[in-house]
C-alpha cells in the first residue's frame, strides 16, 4: 500500500511536469531529499526515478524556460572546479573501488547545486523549491518527533522509517537539519505566498518547529544540542524584544529539561569530558590522524581515504560513588574510522586545495547572505520578504556549518540545495537591481506629420 501511495504521487507530480517543467526541480529534489526508493518494497526499487528526474528537468529547462538575463554566479564556478577536483582525486584515490561508489552520487549532488539557479527566476520558484525541501524533510522530521514523544528515542535506537545511516536518515545527520531550517520555516509564517500565512499555516509551522527540536532528544545527538544553542543565539539578531525572549528562553528550559528522557541526559553529560566518552576519544583521534595524513599527502587520498587509519587512544572513566570512586584507563586500539567532520572529511579526501575551495563556497555564501540583507533591509514593500529569506538561508548556513564539525556531511545534497536557493534567490534579486535601473538612452521621437499631444487649458 505504501509502494501505490509513492508511485501515485511521483506519477502525479511528473505528469503536472509536462506541463510545468519546473515541477520536474521539484520532483528530483523530493527524491534526493526522501529516496522514496528506499521505503518501497519493489515498484520504485527498479526504476531509476533520480536519473528520470533529473533528465526531465534538464530537458525542461532547455526547451521551456526563460534563459534572457542568464547569469553564471562565482560559486558556481568554485562548484564546477570542486567537481574537477574530486574527479582528480578520484582518480589518483588510495581506495579507487569505494571512491568511485562515493563520487557517483557526489558529482550529481553538485552538478545539480550548479543547475538549480538557473532554473529560479522568479520569487515563486525559489519559494517552491525552499518548500518542497522542508516538506520533503518534514516527512522524517514528523515520523522521528512522534516517535520520540510515544517512545522517547534514544542513541541509536530511533528508527526513521528506514534501516541504514544514509543521507538525511543518519541521527546527527537530521539533527542538523531539522534545526538548521526552522529559520526558514519561520520565515513562511510571515512571507509566504504559495499558502498565505494565515492562522493555519502558522500553526503548522510552530508545530513543525517544535518536531524539529524534537529530533535532537529522540536521537541523543550531541551535535543536535550545538545546534539548538547556535540557534537560540541566532534569533537574539532578529527578535525585537530581547529581555523578554531571553526570560522565555529561560522558562522554556526550565520546564523541558525535568521532562527530557534520561537516555538524552545521560548522553548530554559526555559533553563535559571527551576522556569519558568513547565516541569522541575516536573522533580526536581521527582528527589527529587526518592532520598527520595531509602532511604527507597535500592532495589528499580521495573519497573514503580513512579506511587506511590505525588509531590508538585512552579513555578515563571514573567508576564508584563519590566517596569510593576509582579511576580506570584503558588502551583502546582501532581502525578504519570515519572522519565524523566535514572540515576533516574535506581535508583529507581533497587535501588543502579541496578543503580550500569548500571553505570558499560557504563562505562566500554566508558573506552575500549578510549583503542581501543588509541591502533590502529598507526595501519596499514587494521587495519586503527579502531580507528575512536572506537571514533565514544564512541561519540555516551557519547551523549547518556548526554541525558539520562533528557530522561528515561535507557532501550532503541537501546543503548543496541550500547554497543554490541561496544563488537563486542572489540571482533573481540582481535582476530585479537591473530592470529597476534600466532607462531608455534617446526618448522615443513622434512620429512624422503627428502633433505631440498638448494638455487642455482651464
Amino acid at each position: 500500500m505504501r509502494d501505490l501511495a509513492f508511485v501515485g504521487f511521483l506519477a502525479a507530480l511528473f505528469a503536472f511536469g509536462f506541463r510545468r517543467p519546473f515541477l520536474f526541480v521539484l520532483a528530483y529534489a523530493y527524491i534526493d531529499i526522501v529516496s522514496p526508493q528506499r521505503l518501497t518494497y519493489l515498484l520504485l526499487n527498479s526504476v531509476p526515478i533520480s536519473a528520470i528526474a533529473a533528465a526531465f528537468a534538464v530537458g525542461g529547462w532547455l526547451l521551456a524556460d526563460d534563459k534572457r538575463g542568464l547569469r553564471i554566479a562565482p560559486r558556481q564556478v568554485l562548484l564546477m572546479m570542486l567537481i574537477g577536483w574530486c574527479w582528480y582525486t578520484t582518480a589518483h584515490a588510495d581506495f579507487p573501488m569505494e571512491a568511485r561508489y562515493k563520487w557517483d552520487w557526489v558529482w550529481k549532488a553538485m552538478a545539480f547545486a550548479i543547475f538549480l539557479p538557473l532554473t529560479l527566476r522568479t520569487r515563486l520558484r525559489i519559494e517552491a523549491l525552499l518548500l518542497f525541501m522542508l516538506l520533503s524533510a518534514a516527512s522524517i522530521i514528523v515520523v522521528g518527533a512522534i516517535k520520540t514523544l510515544v517512545t522517547g528515542g534514544g542513541y541509536g535506537e530511533l528508527n526513521l522509517m528506514v534501516s541504514n545511516n544514509s543521507g538525511l536518515y543518519e541521527s546527527s545527520t537530521i539533527s542538523t537539519v531539522a534545526i538548521a531550517i526552522i529559520p526558514i520555516i519561520l520565515w513562511f509564517t510571515r512571507h509566504g505566498t504559495i499558502f498565505p500565512p494565515d492562522w493555519r499555516v502558522r500553526t503548522y509551522c510552530y508545530a513543525l518547529s517544535f518536531a524539529c527540536l524534537l529530533i535532537p532528544v529522540g536521537t541523543s545527538a550531541r551535535t543536535g544540542l550545538l545546534c539548538v544553542g547556535l540557534l537560540a543565539v541566532l534569533m537574539l539578531r532578529e527578535v525585537k524584544r530581547r529581555v523578554l525572549y531571553l526570560s522565555a528562553l529561560g522558562a522554556a528550559a526550565l520546564v523541558a529539561v525535568p521532562l527530557l528522557p534520561s537516555t538524552f541526559t545521560e548522553r548530554m553529560e559526555t559533553i563535559r569530558s571527551y576522556q569519558a566518552d568513547t565516541s569522541a576519544s575516536t573522533r580526536l583521534a581521527v582528527w589527529q590522524w587526518t592532520l598527520d595524513y595531509v602532511r604527507d599527502h597535500p592532495m589528499g587520498g580521495g573519497f573514503d581515504a580513512y579506511r587506511q587509519n590505525r588509531i590508538r587512544y585512552d579513555t578515563v572513566a571514573t567508576v564508584g560513588d563519590r566517596n569510593n570512586a576509582t579511576v580506570e584507563r584503558a588502551l583502546e586500539v582501532d581502525q578504519a574510522r570515519a572522519y565524523h567532520s566535514a572540515y576533516f572529511e574535506m581535508l583529507g579526501e581533497q587535501g588543502y586545495f579541496g578543503l580550500a575551495l569548500w571553505l570558499a563556497i560557504h563562505l562566500g555564501g554566508l558573506f552575500r547572505m549578510e549583503l542581501l540583507r543588509r541591502r533590502y533591509s529598507q526595501a519596499p514593500p514587494e521587495l519586503a520578504w527579502a531580507s528575512p529569506l536572506a537571514t533565514a538561508l544564512q541561519h540555516a548556513h551557519l547551523i549547518y556549518l556548526l554541525g558539520a564539525a562533528f557530522v561528515a556531511i561535507a557532501f550532503n545534497p541537501f546543503v548543496f540545495m541550500l547554497l543554490g536557493a541561496q544563488m537563486g534567490l542572489d540571482g533573481y534579486l540582481a535582476r530585479k537591481r537591473a530592470e529597476s535601473q534600466w532607462r531608455p538612452i534617446r526618448q522615443a521621437r513622434p512620429r512624422p506629420g503627428v502633433a505631440p499631444l498638448q494638455p487642455a487649458e482651464g
